[in-house]
């Protein structure tokens, strides 16, 4: 059996990639891409088999029984969100409830990563969705879109930027307090001192986050075309399986000293640090263990009007 598989080439998925760990009786064709474009071609086309997810999106397809795909519990991306808000340096804020209020920029509201970073700023500062006025387009390229069209609830206050405008731009002029997005600002790339991050100390905002509600947050998931599950329900197991695998030797390649797998001349300082603040299994696979997480997402897509209703994890994935 051959399945297309549209995903990033990240170091839990190149072992399966390179071939050294194998599947049996199954073949996989890799097409190594960018996760927007596996949001793109997978999950909202449905031209590959096997593809990448964007968690939030595939709540929204589930909610309305349009997801072309079903989930199993492989966690391709994960990720803090904290570094994710950026704030106008002359706007005058200088704590996460300065917000409140604010006009702030996105360029997808079902974002993932936009989802995490506006969930924890209501549930640590009080910052709900709906005492902000949200702008929505590119933050560097105009015409940004959301990947599923969304109808959201009045009682959140939302704008569509013009299309020839960009988020920055809105920011340059004053229009804009922040900008809240998985990938900063080129402004901020560049060094501009007009633009900064919300949190100062983003590594320690993010320990302390771990320390007090144990969530890695969760960004991206694997997913199986629906007819190829129909005609091969044995699927789930077998690919979790070789997934997990693929993450084990990741795991312990990184904790190999002799030569280093990533391009970090300190890495095995990075890993020792993360291991004390998580603990030496952090990026796990399955359900059991990622069960507070999980749930955390699911309850943010509803409370920020993404879904009718919170999705039960038991819904969220292939019941093998």
């Amino acid at each position: 059996m051959k399945l297309s598989i549209g995903i990033g080439g990240y170091d839990r998925t190149w072992p399966l990639i390179a071939g050294a760990i194998k599947m049996d009786g199954t073949e996989l064709n890799w097409e190594i891409v960018p996760p927007e474009v596996a949001f793109v071609r997978g999950q909202v086309d449905g031209n590959y088999q096997l593809s990448e997810l964007s968690f939030c999106t595939h709540l929204v397809q589930l909610a309305r029984g349009t997801n072309l795909y079903t989930a199993i519990p492989v966690y391709p991306s994960r990720s803090f969100r904290h570094s994710a808000i950026y704030v106008r340096a002359d706007a005058g804020i200088e704590r996460p409830e300065d917000l409140i209020g604010r006009n702030i920029g996105g360029s997808e509201w079902q974002l993932t990563a936009n989802v995490w970073a506006r969930g924890i700023l209501s549930d640590d500062y009080g910052v709900s969705v709906d005492k902000v006025h949200w702008y929505f387009g590119g933050i560097d390229v105009p015409g940004r879109s959301e990947k599923v069209p969304l109808t959201l609830p009045p009682h959140i206050k939302t704008t569509r930027i013009a299309a020839n405008e960009t988020l920055w731009s809105l920011m340059s002029k004053g229009t804009l307090d922040a900008i809240i997005g998985p990938r900063a600002p080129a402004a901020f790339i560049a060094g501009n001192p007009r633009v900064r991050r919300l949190f100062a100390d983003v590594k320690g905002a993010e320990q302390d986050y771990f320390r007090q509600t144990g969530i890695f947050p969760i960004m991206h998931l694997l997913g199986i075309r629906n007819d190829v599950l129909a005609a091969h329900p044995e699927l789930p197991p077998k690919l979790f399986n070789a997934f997990e695998a693929a993450r084990f030797r990741a795991r312990c390649d990184l904790d190999q000293v002799a030569y280093l797998h990533v391009m970090l001349p300190w890495l095995i300082d990075h890993i020792a640090e993360t291991k004390q603040v998580m603990g030496d299994d952090y990026w796990t696979y399955g359900v059991d263990g990622n069960r507070k997480t999980i749930d955390t997402m699911c309850r943010y897509a509803f409370e920020q009007g993404l879904t009718d209703r919170k999705i039960a994890i038991e819904e969220l994935f292939a019941p093998e």
